[in-house]
Formats: C-alpha cells, sequence, structure tokens
C-alpha cells in the first residue's frame, strides 16, 4: 500500500506546487488547489475500496497517518478559500475584527473536541483501535464529523483531519493578524509567534526566494508539509519585507545561464571562510 499512497500524495503535491506557480490570484490558486485534492482523495478512495488491509496496524496507519494528509489539505483550502472570498473590505479594525471572528469560531472548535484533541496532541495511542478501525461508529460520535461510507471511515479518522486542518488555518489567520501590526498575537501554546524586533534583510530578494524554495524542496520545514506561500508569509512578517512574485524568481533562478545556485553557493563559500577563520584561532566554530 505504501508505494501506492506515497505516489498519489507526490502527485498532488506536485500539482498544487505547479498551481503556486501559476502566477493567478490567490482565490482562483486555492479554487484549483481544492479541485486537486478533491481528485486525489477521490483516486485514495477508489484504492483502498479494492484493497484488503493486511493487519490492524495497516488499518490504523491509513485512517490515522495516510488518509488524514489528504483530507486536511482538501479542508485547509477550503478554510482559506471562504475566508478570502468572504473578507470584507475596509479599514485596520474591521480586518481585525473579521480574523478574530474567524479565530473564535476555531477556539470553540478545539474546546469543544477537547478530549480527543488532548489525545491527538498527546501522542497517545491506546484508542487508536477504535478511533482508527472501521466498525467503531459511536452512536454518540459527532455526525457532522462522521461520513456515510462506513466502509472508508472510521468514528475518528475525518475528524482528525479537521483538527491537522484548523491547526494549520489558525497559524495562517495569527499571520493574517500579525501583518496588521497593532498587538500581541499568540499560538495555541501562548507563544509568542515573534518576540523580538524584526531583523533586516540584507541580500536581494531574489536570494530569500531561493533561500525559501530550497528550504520546501529539502523538507527542513515541516518535513516539507507546507505551502511556499506561508514560507514567503511567514518571511515576510519576520524580515517585513514583500517578496514580489516568488515564482517568477524561482524561473529566473532556473534561467541562470553560469551558475543557478548564487546564493546557496556564496553560503557554502562564507560558511566554509567562517569556520577556517575559527578554525586557525583555535576555537571551535560555535564560540566566539
Amino acid at each position: 500500500m505504501k508505494p501506492f499512497t506515497e505516489r498519489f500524495y507526490s502527485a498532488m503535491e506536485n500539482q498544487l506546487a505547479e498551481i503556486t506557480l501559476s502566477g493567478e490570484p490567490l482565490t482562483e490558486q486555492y479554487k484549483a488547489s481544492i479541485k486537486v485534492c478533491k481528485k486525489a482523495m477521490t483516486k485514495l478512495k477508489n484504492y483502498v475500496s479494492s484493497y484488503a488491509f493486511q493487519s490492524v496496524t495497516e488499518e490504523v496507519h491509513f485512517f490515522k497517518e495516510i488518509k488524514p494528509q489528504f483530507y486536511s489539505k482538501y479542508i485547509y483550502y477550503i478554510n482559506i478559500y471562504n475566508f478570502l472570498t468572504e473578507k470584507p473590505t475596509g479599514g485596520e479594525n474591521i480586518q481585525r475584527d473579521y480574523i478574530h471572528m474567524h479565530l473564535a469560531e476555531l477556539k470553540t472548535f478545539f474546546d469543544h473536541n477537547r478530549a480527543f484533541y488532548s489525545y491527538y496532541r498527546s501522542g497517545m495511542t491506546q484508542m487508536d483501535e477504535i478511533y482508527y478501525t472501521r466498525g467503531g461508529f459511536d452512536v454518540h460520535a459527532e455526525l457532522e464529523d462522521f461520513e456515510e461510507d462506513e466502509q472508508y471511515s472510521t468514528s475518528h479518522d475525518y475528524k482528525l483531519s479537521k483538527i491537522i486542518a484548523n491547526e494549520k488555518f489558525q497559524d495562517y489567520l495569527n499571520l493574517e493578524l500579525a501583518k496588521i501590526g497593532q498587538e500581541e498575537i499568540t499560538s495555541i501554546g501562548g507563544r509568542k509567534i515573534f518576540p523580538f524586533d524584526h531583523p533586516k534583510w540584507t541580500a536581494s530578494p531574489t536570494d530569500a526566494a531561493e533561500l525559501l524554495y530550497g528550504l520546501q524542496a529539502s523538507c527542513a520545514v515541516n518535513n516539507g508539509q507546507i505551502d511556499i506561500k506561508e514560507l514567503v508569509a511567514i518571511w515576510e512578517f519576520v524580515f517585513q519585507m514583500k517578496i514580489n512574485e516568488p515564482y517568477h524568481k524561482l524561473y529566473d533562478i532556473a534561467k541562470r545561464q553560469t551558475e543557478m545556485f548564487v546564493f546557496f553557493k556564496r553560503m557554502q563559500e562564507s560558511l566554509w571562510n567562517f569556520i577556517k577563520q575559527k578554525l586557525s584561532k583555535g576555537l571551535p566554530p560555535d564560540k566566539k
């Protein structure tokens, strides 16, 4: 099963990346992303409908790890698409109130599902066989979190997908709120998103794009499960700068004739010179 589901997911990610590079307006990008996710979900469901799980462990893994990867992205893109298309026009106070309304709705969702959310966040597994195998639908479970197809659903896999998607959506909203820049923003754990003075990026925006695409492609952030739009938004907030049309900058990087990865090479040379300088003084590289 693993090679097939990984191939489905990789194909979906590649299509989503192409949409990011399309240059279309954000609402159109998210609309197209929703369609890609829905198509991938259908393909996954068709595959599983003719597959016999070899063990309970494999079934739990599918409904706990694999299926929510697809469904959480789908829900997340729908959340952002609705947020953008319903966003009111107006000044900072109106924008702030709109974001706070969505954050309050998410808090209500997490509070309503506090027990299962704590189970998920703590990494517990003792209830996995009940939560993530078919046939365990409880009449007391939340009906809106249960799909009608019991052959392709468990009592909690859809709820898990919503939790994963809503966590990402909450981070997205906090970043949007932080861009307004008038108040302290906190995450679920109560930590400030950025508690320091904003530093200044002194290289070029193209260098920044090269670094951000490198971080995404190497799975250095969230194991690669992050959109380039999110990475760019985080970067723009931290450095208080705009990276206009990052997808065009990627094309510019790809079309370089002599050396494609100029910034990476410059970083490598600078780090090597730094290390040599430290070692020449008889000091380990991590000490001044």
